[in-house]
């Protein structure tokens, strides 16, 4: 079964700027970076909940050229959901029972190009059509995959609050992140006032959003990969770490979850839509 997202993929043309983007936001250093010879370079910071893996295509494998048509297709930033699995041939079988055509599972490796250290995985996709157009895989790492998180420095991000997905097909979206996927729906919440209905799924410590505007209406659209929310337990450490590196960080304000404060963060270098959120120390309360 899917026990959390095991990370997050980010696509970049330019790996070092969005590296250090990241590094800023994070306030902690790449814990993994590696070279792939099918044609990328990447870096992973490992957090508490998930994980987040910058790609960029380097020379001209066939690796590099998918990824090159991502982003010529779609531009730069979030690209894929990697959900974790706790038994990956047995969700590959529920999962082709439930129509998700999801392609053969696949073995992985990489090797750590600072300290030398080997790690392995396997995985599958699912089918474009049957996930709404949003690239999504499963994913089980070997027992002794030595990817861990490291230090953080003052006010780093701790962990994914949530990942934010577009949808035009809410419903659609609901049964397949629902009942095909198996995540447990934690709130379905209508906001005339906010022009959205949200659905939040939530699995191994982070939500899965669906943001549908409602003047749009519905639509035959695909879903779209939208936005990272992350979390943090000094929002002002962040906030300043942030202003230092130049990020242009927006002014910290309440967060339209209750008990919590929130500060957003320009595209830019980072190559999606970001939110920092926090508890608000006042409530005593920490973010569901």
């Amino acid at each position: 079964m899917i026990t959390g997202l095991d990370h997050v993929l980010i696509v970049a043309n330019a790996p070092e700027a969005c590296e250090q983007a990241y590094t800023a936001l994070l306030g902690r250093d790449p814990d993994w970076r590696s070279n792939d010879p099918a044609g990328a370079s990447g870096v992973i910071f490992q957090l508490d909940n998930t994980a987040l893996e910058i790609m960029s295509p380097h020379g001209e494998g066939p690796l590099a050229h998918r990824l090159r048509a991502i982003i010529g297709s779609q531009g730069e930033g979030l690209a894929s959901l990697i959900f974790a699995s706790d038994s990956l041939s047995d969700d590959h079988r529920l999962l082709a029972r439930r129509a998700m055509q999801p392609d053969d599972i696949a073995p992985g490796s990489s090797i750590d190009l600072t300290s030398g250290r080997a790690r392995q995985w396997s995985r599958f996709r699912l089918g474009a059509e049957a996930s709404q157009g949003v690239r999504l895989f499963l994913m089980q790492r070997h027992a002794d995959d030595p990817l861990t998180v490291g230090t953080g420095r003052t006010g780093a991000v701790s962990a994914l609050d949530h990942v934010v997905i577009a949808t035009r097909r809410p419903e659609q979206a609901a049964a397949l992140y629902g009942a095909r996927l198996g995540l447990r729906l934690a709130l379905d919440r209508s906001r005339p006032d906010w022009d959205m209905r949200l659905l939040f799924f939530r699995t191994g410590g982070l939500t899965i959003e669906l943001a549908h505007r409602l003047s749009e209406g519905p639509g035959d659209q695909p879903d779209r990969l939208w936005g990272l929310a992350w979390r943090t337990h000094d929002l002002e450490a962040a906030h300043s770490r942030l202003t230092a590196a130049r990020l242009s960080p927006g002014p910290i304000r309440p967060g339209r979850r209750a008990g919590t404060r929130v500060f957003s963060v320009p595209a830019g270098g980072l190559c999606t839509p970001t939110l920092v959120i926090a508890p608000d120390a006042s409530s005593g309360d920490d973010p569901p």
